[in-house]
């Protein structure tokens, strides 16, 4: 009874081994992760802090603003300590609300700079 419990075991690990490649780790092709297209960059909302947020947030902030948005770190900042979000997303009148004096940005434009934040608050 040993001996066909042996003869069993090794037939089933030559199986095993049967189906093993016999590739090394460099022939193997490594699989390809390629990122979504859709994803934004901050290449994509760059040209809205120009536009609308430099008059004052410029380097040196003028006008009473407390930061520069110029650069990627500056906006990335403010996204994630200064509530620049919220900031561009009130409703129109309400105390806050930027750009300063309004009027507020068109939603589009609220909603692109929301998912560059929601997409990792991607460089580029």
């Amino acid at each position: 009874m040993n001996r066909l419990i042996t003869i069993s075991l090794w037939a089933v690990v030559l199986v095993m081994l049967h189906g093993c490649t016999a590739r090394d780790m460099d022939e193997l092709e490594p699989v390809q992760q390629e990122m979504p297209a859709d994803l934004v960059t901050f290449e994509d909302v760059r040209a809205i802090f120009e536009n609308n947020c430099q008059q004052c947030h410029s380097n040196p902030p003028q006008n009473g603003a407390p930061m520069p948005l110029v650069t990627y770190n500056n906006v990335r900042s403010a996204v994630e300590n200064r509530d620049l979000l919220g900031r561009i997303s009130r409703a129109e009148g309400e105390q806050g609300l930027m750009p300063l004096g309004g009027p507020r940005l068109p939603q589009t434009t609220i909603d692109l700079v929301m998912q560059w934040v929601a997409d990792g608050l991607l460089e580029n």
